[in-house]
Parts: structure tokens; sequence; C-alpha cells
């Protein structure tokens, strides 16, 4: 059995290694900082709205590089946002989807917790949907999961087994519970509010490289 734990162990973190490649730290200036995914590979990366609160904001990418930012759209009510940053041919991450997801299955979350760059932390998928009790809903989908967010994790991927975004972390409901918008409410929002800018082979490809 030792041997599929080894596989096992080698395979995940080979995955969280290439993921990683496409989340970048999002700095506002002050002690905060969050996280951000990568969306598109001409700069087009998506974050938590509470991140990009700050109008003066600078993207600190994988490569060492460190970039300004401008918000290019922002909606509270769905805590998500969408920077550009001048920068091309970034590495992105694939999409997924939160509607085939069912409880149980192992999930990731990736991000800079407490200020540790390029954590991960794992655990079970507990559900999936609007119905969570004592949250405002107001037009988001939610994935819940077994797992531990901290300040630093905002903004960054959820994931599943294959390395594909499922959701962007938003918050902790408790102890070992995190949750993230769903990647699908995040292409709702790009598409609307980037509307004519952009197009669906951005918002569903991701513009892989």
């Amino acid at each position: 059995m030792s041997g599929v734990y080894a596989q096992l162990n080698s395979a995940l973190s080979g995955m969280i290694g290439s993921v990683l490649r496409s989340v970048v730290q999002v700095r506002d200036g002050s002690r905060g900082a969050g996280a951000g995914t990568i969306w598109h590979r001409d700069g087009l990366i998506i974050t938590n709205a509470h991140v990009a609160a700050n109008r003066v904001l600078q993207v600190a990418l994988p490569d060492g590089r460190v970039l300004d930012a401008t918000v290019i759209a922002r909606d509270e009510a769905r805590d998500l946002a969408a920077l550009s940053i001048g920068a091309r041919d970034l590495p992105t991450i694939p999409l997924g989807s939160a509607r085939t997801l069912q409880a149980g299955q192992w999930v990731m979350a990736l991000g800079h917790p407490w200020g540790v760059t390029n954590a991960a932390t794992g655990g079970v998928l507990i559900g999936v949907g609007s119905n969570l009790p004592d949250i405002d809903l107001a037009r988001r989908d939610w994935v819940v999961a077994d797992l531990h967010l901290r300040p630093g994790n905002s903004g960054g991927p959820m994931i599943d087994v294959n390395g594909r975004l499922i959701g962007v972390n938003t918050l902790m409901t408790g102890p070992g519970v995190g949750v993230a918008v769903s990647v699908d409410t995040a292409k709702d929002f790009l598409r609307e509010t980037l509307g004519a800018t952009t197009t669906d082979s951005v918002i569903d490809s991701a513009g892989y490289v």
C-alpha cells in the first residue's frame, strides 16, 4: 500500500505545482494581501472584491515580477473582481464546473495564508449550491469544503483533483469549513461585467498556454 500512497502523493504535489504557476499574490500596499488566479494568458486575473477594495493594487507573479494592476470589474454582491496587468503569454488554470461536483470528492485550496506564499490545503467537498444558512447568498452559488482557509487564501483557486478551477476562495464559516464562489458564477460575472469588451472564448477557454 505504501507504493500507492507514494504515487498519490507524487501526483497531487505535481498537479499543485503546475497550478501554482497560475496563482498570484494581490497586494494593496497595506498589511493585507490576498491571492488571485490567472484566468487568461493576456493578463486577466480573477480574485475577490474584498481583496481588490483599494484602488492601488499590485500583482506579484510566480516568476518574481511585480506589476501594477487595474480593477476592470468588481461586484461586491458576488465578492468577485477582475484585474488586468500588463503581461502576456501567462500560464493559466484549466476551468472546471461546480455543477458536476458531488459531496465527498477531494478538493484543494491554494493561496498565501498568513503571508506564507504558495500554500495548499485540502479536504472533502461538503456541498455545492445556494442554500447555506446565515450568509447573504445574493446571486451566488457556493462551493463548501472541509478545509482550512486563512487570511491570504482569499481570491485564490479552489481546485478539483485534476487541477481544474472550481471556485474562488472567499470565506470561512467556522473551524475547518472553507467557502468559495463557484467558477460558474465567476464566468457569469465576467460575461455580465466585461460584456462586449471580451468574448466567450476568453471567458470559457481561459486562453490556455
